[in-house]
């Protein structure tokens, strides 16, 4: 690569995250972000990479979805047979990484990922556009494939058989819950000297709060 890559760097200086401005709950203050990411980031503002863990203590990370955000839970879809899904049976804590580059800010979510209620997958199976629906049945997610072709046959083939009917819920498919137990908020500031403000959810239940250097 001939870029020169240690001179592409750039100050932050979008805003503050003052204690005040922190407040005592989180998920209140995760949720405004959210809301502000959603308006000023047109691209993709829910997606997050999820980091797990595989049985030899390797760690992978990926780009999913934020799909649904309830209570203290980060909720994602996928195929419960898939590396991640693998990862996830064999060591639930995982950890989510959401990064809006125009509001400077990063939020950074450890806990422990459960599986949702079959009611609450096939729900939101019924919400995604058909064609992503068959996608999700076709797709032996994670495996080797000979080609291309092997899917795109599949698909057609079910597009068909489903022409005039629901596709149902692959019983392999479904959604995974992360409840939070750390919740970081990284806001960036001008020469460097960020904002960090970690909240923690201790034994009681209730969320404690320390800054930390940038």
């Amino acid at each position: 690569m001939n870029r020169d890559l240690q001179s592409l760097r750039r100050d932050y200086q979008f805003d503050d995250l003052t204690e005040e401005k922190a407040g005592s709950d989180p998920l209140a203050l995760f949720d405004a972000w959210l809301s502000q990411a959603i308006e000023a980031c047109p691209d993709d503002p829910t997606g997050m990479l999820l980091s797990t863990v595989d049985a030899d203590n390797k760690p992978h990370c990926r780009t999913v979805l934020l799909k649904q955000r309830d209570a203290s839970s980060f909720t994602f879809f996928t195929n419960y047979n898939s590396d991640k899904g693998q990862d996830i049976a064999n060591n639930p804590n995982v950890s989510l990484t959401f990064f809006w580059a125009p509001l400077s800010r990063q939020v950074r979510i450890e806990g422990v990922a459960k599986k949702v209620s079959r009611e609450v997958s096939e729900a939101y199976f019924a919400t995604r556009p058909k064609g992503s629906q068959i996608a999700a049945s076709v797709s032996r997610q994670s495996q080797v494939i000979a080609s291309r072709d092997v899917l795109s046959t599949e698909f057609a083939e079910l597009e068909k058989q489903y022409q005039d009917s629901d596709v149902p819920c692959p019983e392999n498919w479904g959604g995974y819950a992360v409840e939070a137990s750390t919740i970081e908020f990284w806001q960036g500031r001008p020469s460097r000297l960020h904002d960090r403000i970690v909240f923690t959810l201790d034994d009681q239940g209730t969320w404690q709060a320390v800054r930390k250097a940038p």
